[in-house]
């Protein structure tokens, strides 16, 4: 029965959240709730699972989201997001315009918050196009398709960052597999797919004014293009270096690895590019102290509900673990034979579909199964399964493809004047081969890893 009422728990969260409209971290707590009752945990042992889980998962990765957010906010208010887009579209040239898009897309979707991300690569983009003369949804579609991506597999972005705590992954491992991923789906989605769609050539949006475009983003004093670039990426060199160094020179257990281990985790990784944000991108730019902290709060402002969501599902995660269901799961696809980086993109893709968020989908799909493939006792993995695969597989899936339950379909659809067929045959195409794309890599590196 632990499954039954597991399926029924998630049935009640997609009720609540798609025909109720109730905000996702309320799903998600009044699912965990219905999941504990109905296997027979007490009301006092289950508020304390869901309390531990909520508490335990935020207290992991809400610096590491805010400040991700802050950084993301300080690049957008200095101009640093405008000067690495129009210096990169410089260098490239028209010939290689659809190279230099996906660039600032990647480094957008890594640095910023994702509707703020969408909405500067969209006009900067837009504006490109009518000036190289080419049809505008041919560079938006491996621009956005670079942002999403970013978005999706790689921290210090809310869903990443909860997968890699939920399975016991290492974030540089992340970067160094998620990588490949991350150049295959963007190959498939954003520049294979848009040769079969056909004709491409759209009216221009109406947003796009004859006196908007590259110039309507720049701000005074903004900073120089090495700047701009290094500091959103820092966080990704930081732990990236450590991990090469874990695998070669240093000797576990001596002062030197733990010291460059402490500068290369997570939350200092991040607390590092944050201090950097704030020195140039606003003291260096003659901004104050005020300044700085007023960006800081718009971006915990914005962010605030996707950290209240990954608590509600660290919740969830937790009632799945303390009930037993993990185990039974576990036992289960032991017994089945299915790969678990299959199952967890399946999963993943299920809920997604029926939810219409990437977040909620991959935080739901991880609790399920990192209860069944994660000791909790000693918080090892299953034999033969690597936590960095199935992050990623977790990650494919929440990017499944998008249909009319999703936000990011109607921004899409709206943003750029397109009928629903047309964001169905960009929007949701690109998000579906890419997905597959990227489970099939997965796949493929299970056969060398783990």
């Amino acid at each position: 029965m632990p499954i039954v009422w597991l399926l029924v728990g998630i049935a009640l969260m997609l009720v609540l959240n798609i025909v109720f409209k109730l905000n996702s971290m309320l799903s998600l707590l009044l699912a965990a709730v219905a999941v504990a009752l109905l296997n027979g945990m007490g009301p006092a042992k289950a508020l304390s699972s869901i309390t531990a889980g909520f508490g335990g998962t935020l207290g992991n990765l809400a610096i590491i989201v805010i400040f991700g957010a802050v950084i993301g906010k300080l690049m957008v208010d200095s101009g640093a997001s405008h000067v690495l887009a129009s210096t990169l579209i410089e260098k490239f040239g028209i010939k290689f315009i659809r190279i230099a898009v996906i660039v600032i897309g990647l480094i957008f979707g890594l640095a910023m918050f994702y509707e703020v991300a969408f909405l500067m690569v969209a006009p900067l983009v837009i504006a490109i196009a009518i000036e190289a003369g080419i049809p505008w949804l041919s560079l938006i579609i491996p621009a956005v398709c670079a942002t999403t991506v970013a978005h999706s597999i790689f921290p210090p972005q809310p869903g990443p960052v909860a997968l890699v705590e939920a399975y016991g992954a290492d974030m540089g491992m992340v970067y160094v597999l998620g990588i490949p991923m991350a150049i295959i789906w963007v190959i498939v989605g954003g520049l294979l797919v848009p040769r079969f769609i056909g004709k491409l050539d759209r009216p221009v949006p109406s947003f796009m004014k004859k006196d908007e475009g590259l110039a309507s983003t720049a701000a005074t004093n903004p900073p120089r293009f090495a700047t701009a670039i290094l500091v959103p990426l820092s966080p990704a060199l930081i732990m990236i270096t450590v991990t090469i160094l874990n695998a070669t020179v240093l000797t576990k257990g001596t002062p030197v690895y733990e010291w460059v281990n402490f500068f290369g985790s997570s939350i200092v990784a991040m607390s590092i590019a944050l201090l950097l944000a704030m020195i140039f991108f606003g003291f260096r730019r003659q901004h104050d102290m005020s300044w700085v902290m007023s960006a800081f709060d718009g971006a915990v402002k914005t962010i605030a509900g996707v950290i209240l969501i990954i608590g509600g599902g660290g919740a969830f995660k937790q009632v799945v673990i303390d009930t037993g269901v993990g185990d039974y799961i576990a036992g289960a696809m032991s017994g089945s034979g299915v790969s678990p980086y299959i199952m967890a993109w399946a999963i993943t893709v299920l809920i997604r579909l029926a939810t219409g968020q990437g977040t909620v989908s991959a935080i739901t799909a991880a609790g399920i199964i990192g209860s069944a493939v994660v000791d909790p006792v000693t918080g090892t993995m299953m034999a033969g399964v690597d936590p960095t695969l199935l992050v990623l597989a977790t990650a494919a899936g929440s990017n499944f493809t998008t249909h009319v339950n999703d936000a990011s379909f109607w921004l899409f659809k709206e943003y750029f004047d397109l009928s629903i067929k047309d964001t169905f045959k960009t929007w949701g195409l690109l998000l579906g081969t890419g997905s597959i794309a990227s489970l099939a890599y997965v796949m493929v590196m299970s056969l060398f890893i783990g």
